[in-house]
């Protein structure tokens, strides 16, 4: 874990728990070693060179921190770090959305009657 430095300020709004500032710090690590990550897969998935270079290349790719796969990244909610339900437009769980468009705080957003 001492390998990822967390920043000390942070550039989205709210952080409530560390499940979030956890996240951000996997969306960071994963932004920048992806040019490195896919030059590997490439390497590995092309059969046209050694098989040598592309067995360095597996363990090469094996042995990168977990934090720069992009499985690892998971969408949270601005509000209240919340892993599940959440709206991918707003980054926001269903809850939160909910409270927040009822207040007015959403802009275009309002509940709906027929």
């Amino acid at each position: 874990m001492s390998f990822f430095k967390r920043a000390k300020k942070l550039d989205i709004g709210c952080f409530i728990n560390i499940k979030t500032i956890r996240d951000h710090t996997k969306r960071v690590a994963f932004a920048e070693a992806e040019a490195q990550r896919q030059a590997l897969r490439y390497a590995v998935r092309n059969t046209t060179l050694p098989q040598r270079t592309r067995a360095i290349a597996q363990l090469q790719l094996s042995q990168m921190h977990c934090y720069t796969r992009p499985t690892q990244i998971r969408n949270r909610c601005i509000m209240g770090g919340k892993g599940r339900g959440v709206l991918s437009d707003f980054k926001m769980s269903r809850f939160n959305f909910r409270l927040e468009a009822l207040a007015g705080n959403i802009p275009g957003v309002k509940k709906a009657s027929w």
